[in-house]
């Protein structure tokens, strides 16, 4: 089939309705006009057999299963085209293009409903599939199944009728649905008095050795791969409209000042905007498309902390109506289910379980795909336990798919999501037919479930380190006799007296995150497992190199990422590899002062505080250490312009290192600050611990908000006037970003009390000058010879990365310069000045700087 024939098909033409209008016309728009004018509706297949679904032996899955070129050990089937495979598994970068056909909706009254029911239309039907071949498998049923007549099979001449409303009609619960096609799926012929499937045309078997499952399930249901295809596709078009609106309705209750639920971590969904040609001709239909975050993700922190006084006022309505929304998702989840394909079903699998029809694995990309991501994007994991009830039911059906050898591929397939939707006007149609509209829809890869599946499991594993509370480091295997000595009689001075303590109960609502974390992992462990066995070792090992983790410094090579040759392929380079080192679990202990010492001590301003907390267990802090954790993982800042890199203790998670590169368009530009932080024992009841460490050993004060000292001057942190930190509610993510955006920003001399105007002021200007001189003396020069441990790595490729911005930025900032010397503090810079003066001592730093960036991308850099 050529090019254009194809795309009318995909249009909703058959394939001779296209080859005809085609042959005529010679265009794929004129064709396609001239057949919705219903020129062409006598072309019939000259073959009735052709108008019957696609037997499974034509499908043809991704992961090249069914494939004409199997894995004989001469091709990659997980290659791209070039290489001789499919170029679909595991593509991200896919782009397609389709036009996809809307018809006014019709309605009928079906058995059971006193009112007119909603039908189906084609287009509809076929909406959001960007695959050729998925379409015409679709196309296919569509039409079998609504116009075609479903004779006896013994061949006796009676027939019946099917119409779109038998199979397509929409109710407005799936139970419904589900006894209408039940009422009808089973007809007798009056001649033979045998029963016959409604949707295939064969006979039934009224008889079934397994009475068990016949008491449990309608067999008739499962008896045909055209009746698991339908019902899905309805089922999971009930599914994706039933979530959609009550999405709309979340957003309609904000937009109108309704109290928000719980979440505050959400990422925000909305489709792209889309492009038209009619002057707002758009309907609302067009919020259907899945389509990415866009734009910069929304800070966790606002200023010195917002407005203190958050009004809870209705929370608590809000989460009991979102609890009401996802017991219905969840339900009716679950119904559906039912119909999947299984070779597990309880009692033993079904007819359908074995004969999988080709739409199967379309619905759930199209369909169940759009709930899926949307579910798995969310980034806070308290706001999942707390939805358990859907997510369980997410879960279930994850690993339902993956069980399945016609299915698997998907948990590691791209979800296709609209980038951009353009509205065409609707078409003039011939007398008595519905009115059609068209859309020229680009799709493009995005993340698949397993993908998704895994950060979420990055967040659950943080979760259950920050549970498990502060643990003792193991002790070391060779320790001297008296240290064991003393560790055996401290054990026993214990237990003089009194009883063994027994183990702290964990609270109930920790054991319900903690249960919720597991049954993450176990799903991804079983979904693994389950495409192990169905898709075999390549499959997995291909997808697991895909898969986001959580790196440690020993197990990552720096020095292997490349700089990329131009500004775009560098800055790419520098996000992927930023996003991968950002949080790191490590070492932060040093070695022992003395023998008898078996509390460690950490490389760490708070270690006394740290180690007065050893061993201890507060339950309520686990909870929200394990909370901040799983957020922390996956939800750090990360751009060129400026990101945060973490680093925790792997058996303190209370013990914390911070790394914040300085914003662009900032005197901090580029600049490594570090921050020691410590989560005390009424952590989140009161707020961190932080102190700043880059100080040039105590002398230099970069802000009015960072003293030479090391105190952070934020309200967050209740060390400056404002709104302060509020109980349960205020995080870290919340003070690293602050710090970040607000106190290392733009003009630093407003953050003075009593000089908020002066900005632009010659004041300011000199204040900020001074704070690049410090910049390049300490927060670069000085980072990059003598780097704070553990951030040695990345100090040295984050300037690696950005060598020649850098270089350039430095040569500007050497313009900018009013020719006054570095002074320790800002506030004290003196003497007069002009702009591109520098002073000796500055120029020669940025020319030290700029060295040391040539050594670094020439690979002789000394370290």
């Amino acid at each position: 089939m050529n090019k254009e024939i194809q795309q009318l098909v995909e249009m909703g033409a058959t394939l001779p309705q296209a080859r005809a209008a085609f042959s005529r016309y010679k265009d794929v728009m004129q064709a396609a006009e001239r057949i919705f004018d219903g020129e062409f509706t006598d072309v019939t297949y000259e073959d009735e057999d052709m108008r019957m679904a696609p037997a499974i032996d034509n499908y043809v899955d991704y992961d090249s299963d069914y494939g004409t070129k199997r894995n004989t050990g001469e091709v990659d089937p997980y290659a791209g085209k070039d290489n001789g495979g499919i170029g679909i598994f595991f593509s991200k970068d896919r782009r397609e293009e389709v036009i996809e056909v809307e018809e006014e909706v019709e309605t009928a009254i079906v058995s059971g409903s006193k009112e007119p029911v909603k039908l189906m239309m084609q287009g509809e039907w076929m909406k959001g599939c960007p695959e050729g071949n998925e379409q015409s498998f679709l196309f296919a049923l569509y039409d079998f199944l609504s116009t075609n007549s479903c004779p006896c099979p013994q061949s006796c001449g009676h027939k019946i009728d099917r119409k779109r409303s038998d199979f397509f009609a929409l109710f407005p619960e799936f139970s419904t649905y589900i006894e209408h096609v039940r009422y009808i799926v089973r007809p007798t012929c009056p001649n033979c008095n045998i029963e016959f499937c409604f949707a295939c045309g064969e006979t039934i078997n009224s008889g079934n050795s397994n009475s068990w499952i016949s008491a449990s399930v309608d067999v008739s249901l499962f008896h045909c791969s055209n009746l698991q295809g339908v019902i899905l596709g309805i089922g999971l078009a009930m599914l994706e409209m039933k979530f959609a609106e009550h999405r709309q309705q979340s957003a309609d209750e904000l937009s109108q000042g309704a109290p928000k639920a719980k979440s505050s971590k959400k990422r925000k969904m909305d489709a792209h905007p889309h492009s038209s040609t009619t002057n707002g001709d758009d309907d609302e239909d067009d919020s259907y498309y899945m389509a990415l975050p866009i734009g910069k993700k929304a800070r966790g922190g606002t200023g010195y902390a917002g407005d203190g006084r958050e009004d809870t006022s209705g929370q608590l309505e809000a989460q009991a109506q979102q609890r009401v929304k996802d017991e219905k998702i969840g339900l009716l989840l679950s119904q559906i289910r039912v119909y999947l394909p299984s070779l597990h079903r309880d009692g033993g699998a079904l007819t359908s379980d074995y004969m999988v029809h080709p739409t199967a694995l379309a619905h759930l990309r199209r369909r169940f795909n759009y709930l899926c991501s949307s579910l798995l994007r969310n980034d806070s994991l308290s706001d999942m336990s707390d939805r358990s009830v859907l997510y369980f039911e997410l879960f279930e059906w994850l690993e339902t798919i993956s069980n399945h050898e016609a299915l698997a591929s998907m948990m590691a397939m791209p979800i296709m999501v609209a980038g951009s939707v353009k509205s065409l006007a609707p078409k003039k149609v011939g007398k008595g037919r519905s009115v059609i509209r068209e859309r020229t829809i680009v799709y493009e890869g995005s993340a698949g479930p397993r993908e998704l599946l895994e950060a979420i499991v990055i967040q659950a594993q943080a979760a259950i380190k920050g549970l498990e509370g502060v643990k003792p480091a193991e002790p070391e295997a060779d320790m001297t006799e008296d240290q064991k000595r003393m560790t055996t009689d401290k054990e026993k001075g214990k237990g003089k007296g009194k009883e063994k303590e027994p183990s702290p109960t964990i609270s109930d609502e920790n054991q319900k995150l903690l249960a919720f974390c597991q049954r993450i992992l176990m799903t991804a462990n079983a979904i693994d497992r389950s495409l192990r066995e169905t898709k075999g070792d390549a499959f997995i090992n291909r997808l697991h190199t895909s898969l986001p983790k959580i790196t440690s410094s020993s197990m990552f090579d720096h020095t292997s990422i490349r700089v990329g040759e131009t500004e775009e392929d560098q800055r790419k380079t520098y996000v992927e590899w930023a996003t991968q080192v950002r949080f790191e679990y490590c070492d932060l202990t040093v070695e022992p002062t003395s023998e008898g010492d078996i509390v460690p001590h950490y490389k760490f301003f708070f270690n006394s505080e740290a180690r007065m907390l050893a061993n201890s267990e507060i339950p309520k802090r686990s909870l929200a250490i394990a909370k901040e954790l799983a957020v922390l993982t996956t939800n750090l800042p990360v751009a060129w312009d400026s990101s945060v890199f973490l680093r925790v203790d792997e058996n303190r998670v209370d013990i914390i290192k911070a790394l914040i590169i300085g914003p662009e368009g900032t005197p901090y530009q580029d600049g490594c600050f570090l921050f020691d932080i410590f989560l005390g024992p009424s952590y989140n009841q009161s707020p961190p611990s932080v102190k700043y460490m880059t100080t040039n050993g105590g002398k230099f004060r970069f802000n009015p908000n960072l003293y030479a000292d090391g105190k952070v001057c934020l309200s967050l942190l209740g060390t400056w006037s404002g709104p302060g930190w509020i109980s349960g509610r205020s995080t870290l993510l919340q003070v690293l970003i602050s710090i970040q955006s607000m106190i290392l920003c733009d003009e630093p001399y407003l953050n003075e009390p009593g000089w908020a105007n002066g900005g632009g002021t010659p004041q300011s200007k000199a204040y900020s000058a001074n704070v690049r001189r410090m910049v390049v003396r300490t927060a670069m020069l000085g980072n990059l010879k003598a780097p704070p441990e553990p951030f040695g790595d990345v100090i040295r490729t984050h300037y690696r990365l950005k060598a020649q911005a850098i270089s350039s930025q430095l040569d500007k900032w050497l313009t900018l310069d009013d020719g006054k010397p570095v002074s320790s503090d800002a506030f004290n810079a003196s003497g007069k000045g002009d702009a591109g003066s520098s002073s000796s001592a500055f120029k020669k730093d940025v020319e030290e700087m700029q060295s040391l960036l040539k050594h670094l991308q020439d690979g002789t850099f000394q370290f």
